[in-house]
C-alpha cells in the first residue's frame, strides 16, 4: 500500500538575489535528497527580502515538498521543516431554521467574504452596502477630486471593497491562522496575481483590487445572492424570527445580520450607543503621511542592490512607556490620497496600484491614541478623530488653501518648529495634483501626538538613512488606521446586546487590514451557518 503523502516546509533556504526561483528548489532537493527523501513535487511557497546586512542582500526563501511518508519530529527539526495542512473553510451547517436570508451590512473585506462564503454554500445572502458599485466609485472619487463635491455615501471610504479599494491592497497580517492562507487562494481565484501566494509581504493594488471586487460581486450573485449599492442599513429590531433592518429605501426582514460596517461608519456607531448596544473603547491612532522619493528609499535599505530589488518596504516603530509612534501601510511608489467622508474634514490614507511605480514612497507615521487621552467614552473616540480631522481642514483654509485642501509641512520645518517651506524635491502627490499648503501641523495635532511623531522621525532617521531628510513632506492628518471602538460580541460570534446579530471586521473593531478581516468575515459566517440552515426559498433564477 502506498504511504500518505505529507506536506512540508522548508523554511530559510537564503539564494543570491540574482537568482531564479529554481536556486530555492534546487537547495531544498538537495537538503531532502541528503535527509534521505526523495520528493514528489517542490513549490516555492514564500519569497522575501532579507537586508539586514547591506553588503550581502539575499532572498530568504521557503520551498514546500510532497513526501511520502511522514518524517519525524528530529528530521523535520534537522531539514528546518514544518509539516503543513492544507487550507480548508468547513463550515458547520447548523440545525435552527432560518426563515429569512441573513442580510450583511457592508461590502468591505469582512463583508465580502462573509457573504461570499455563505453565498457558496446556499445561504443567498443580501448585502446593503451604502456606497457604489466599483464603476459608480470611481465616477465619485474622480468627480471630488475634479469639482471638490463629497458624496458622503460613495468615496474612499465608502462603496464596494471598503476602503482597502482605494489603498495599497496590502495582505500583510499578524494573524497566525491556515484561512489566512485560503483567503489568498480564495483572492487568486477572482483575478489577484498568484505572487500574493509566495511573497512574503503580498500586495495587490488598487487597480487589480478592484476587478477582484468586482468578480466576487458578480460570483455572490450568480449563486443567487443580491448585493443592494446605495443601501445604508439605519435601525436593527430584533424579532421572533429574524432581526428587522431599516434602511432609507424602506425595511428588510433578515434572518440574522453580519454588520461589517467598517471604521468610519461613524451614524452607525451613534445608533448602536443610543440604542443601548455594548460598545468598548479602544486604543488607536492618528499621525501624518511622509512622502519620500521611493529612489532613496530603496538605495537607503539596499544600497547598490536597489535597482535590482523592487521599491523597498520598512516596518518602523519606537516606543516610550504605553505610547507607541510607528509607520503603518507603507506604500512603495505610491500616493497620498483623500479618505474623506465628511464634508469640511481633511483625511490622508496611502494607496498605490500594482506596479508601485510612482516617484514617491509614503506611509502613515501613527501614534497611539489610549483611551484616557480622549474620556474613555466611544463616542469620544469618534469626536477626538472628527476633531483633527476639523482642524487639518481649518488650517489649510486658514493659509490660504481652497476646500479639501490639505495642510503640509517638510521635515525640517516640523522638525525645527517653522512654518511656510515649500516642497523641493519631493513634490506632494495628495489628490493628484499636490493640492496642498504649507501649514503649521502642531495646530493640527495634539501636543503628544506632534512631539511623537518628532521623536519617532528622529529615531527612524537612525535605522533609514535620510528617512528624516530636511525635504521629506508630511500631510496631515490620518486619522482612519483602525475603528475606535469594539462592538462586544460573544464566543460564538453574536452580538451580546442582540440576538442573530453578529459584529464583524476591522469596523467592529476585530481586525486591522483587508487579510484579518476577510478572516473574521469567514469566521464569523461560520457561526452564522453553525446555528441556522437556511429554509427560505432561494432567491436565484
Amino acid at each position: 500500500m502506498r504511504e500518505p503523502v505529507t506536506r512540508i516546509l522548508l523554511q530559510n533556504i537564503k539564494v543570491p538575489i540574482d537568482s531564479h526561483e529554481d536556486a530555492a528548489l534546487s537547495l531544498a532537493r538537495k537538503k531532502l535528497k541528503q535527509a534521505g527523501f526523495l520528493p514528489h513535487k517542490l513549490t516555492l511557497a514564500k519569497k522575501s527580502v532579507d537586508a539586514r546586512k547591506r553588503s550581502d542582500i539575499v532572498y530568504i526563501c521557503s520551498v514546500m515538498a510532497e513526501l511520502e511518508g511522514t518524517p519525524s519530529d528530529a528530521k523535520l527539526a534537522a531539514l528546518s521543516a514544518v509539516t503543513m495542512e492544507k487550507s480548508r473553510y468547513e463550515p458547520v451547517i447548523g440545525e435552527t431554521p432560518l426563515y429569512h436570508p441573513p442580510v450583511v451590512v457592508g461590502f468591505g473585506p469582512a463583508g465580502m467574504f462573509s457573504a461570499l462564503a455563505l453565498a457558496e454554500h446556499g445561504y443567498c445572502p443580501v448585502v446593503l452596502e451604502r456606497g457604489g458599485s466599483i464603476a459608480e466609485r470611481e465616477q465619485d472619487v474622480a468627480r471630488f477630486y475634479r469639482e471638490r463635491v463629497l458624496s458622503l455615501d460613495s468615496n474612499i471610504q465608502f462603496g464596494a471593497g471598503g476602503a482597502g479599494t482605494f489603498s495599497d491592497g496590502k495582505l500583510v497580517t499578524r494573524k497566525n491562522d491556515s484561512l489566512c492562507a485560503y483567503v489568498l487562494e480564495k483572492l487568486c481565484e477572482f483575478g489577484a496575481p498568484e505572487e500574493i501566494l509566495v511573497n512574503a509581504k503580498p500586495h495587490i493594488g488598487t487597480d487589480l483590487l478592484k476587478q477582484v471586487v468586482a468578480s466576487v460581486a458578480k460570483r455572490i450573485e450568480s449563486l443567487g445572492g443580491i448585493i443592494l449599492y446605495h443601501t445604508r442599513a439605519e435601525a436593527f429590531t430584533e424579532r421572533s424570527d429574524g432581526v428587522l433592518v431599516k434602511t432609507q429605501h424602506g425595511e428588510i426582514m433578515a434572518g440574522a445580520v453580519i454588520l461589517a460596517i467598517g471604521h468610519s461608519a461613524r451614524d452607525t456607531y451613534s445608533y448602536l450607543n443610543k440604542t443601548n448596544h455594548a460598545l468598548q473603547p479602544k486604543a488607536f491612532s492618528v499621525g501624518v503621511r511622509i512622502e519620500h522619493l521611493a529612489e532613496d528609499i530603496d538605495r537607503a535599505m539596499y544600497g547598490r542592490f536597489a535597482k535590482k530589488l523592487p521599491h523597498a518596504e520598512y516596518t518602523l516603530s519606537y516606543r516610550e512607556g504605553e505610547r507607541g509612534v510607528y509607520s503603518f501601510c507603507m506604500c512603495p511608489g505610491g500616493t497620498v490620497v483623500a479618505a474623506i467622508s465628511e464634508e469640511e474634514a481633511v483625511v490622508t490614507n496611502g494607496m498605490s496600484i500594482h506596479a508601485r511605480n510612482g516617484k514617491n514612497s509614503n506611509a502613515a507615521l501613527a501614534v497611539s491614541v489610549l483611551p484616557e487621552d480622549y474620556g474613555n467614552n466611544p463616542m469620544q473616540a469618534i469626536a477626538f478623530q472628527r476633531s483633527l480631522e476639523k482642524a487639518a481642514y481649518r488650517e489649510a483654509l486658514a493659509k490660504g488653501g481652497a476646500a479639501y485642501a490639505a495642510p503640509i509641512a517638510t521635515v525640517g520645518d516640523f522638525l525645527s518648529d517653522r512654518v511656510g517651506s515649500a516642497p523641493t524635491r519631493v513634490m506632494p502627490t495628495y489628490m493628484e495634483s499636490g493640492f496642498v499648503v504649507p501649514a503649521d501641523l502642531n495646530a493640527v495635532l495634539p501636543s503628544f501626538v506632534s512631539s511623537m511623531l518628532k521623536k519617532g522621525i528622529w529615531q527612524f532617521g537612525k535605522k533609514i538613512a535620510g528617512f528624516d531628510a530636511p525635504d521629506a513632506l508630511l500631510t496631515a492628518v490620518e486619522t482612519r488606521t483602525s475603528a475606535p471602538l469594539r462592538i462586544l460580541r460573544g464566543d460564538n460570534g453574536e452580538s451580546v446586546s442582540m440576538k442573530r446579530l453578529y459584529p464583524c471586521g476591522e469596523g467592529a473593531g476585530y481586525a486591522g487590514g483587508i487579510t484579518s478581516a476577510a478572516l473574521d468575515g469567514l469566521k464569523i459566517a461560520a457561526h452564522l451557518m453553525a446555528a441556522y440552515r437556511p429554509t427560505y426559498e432561494s432567491t436565484k433564477g
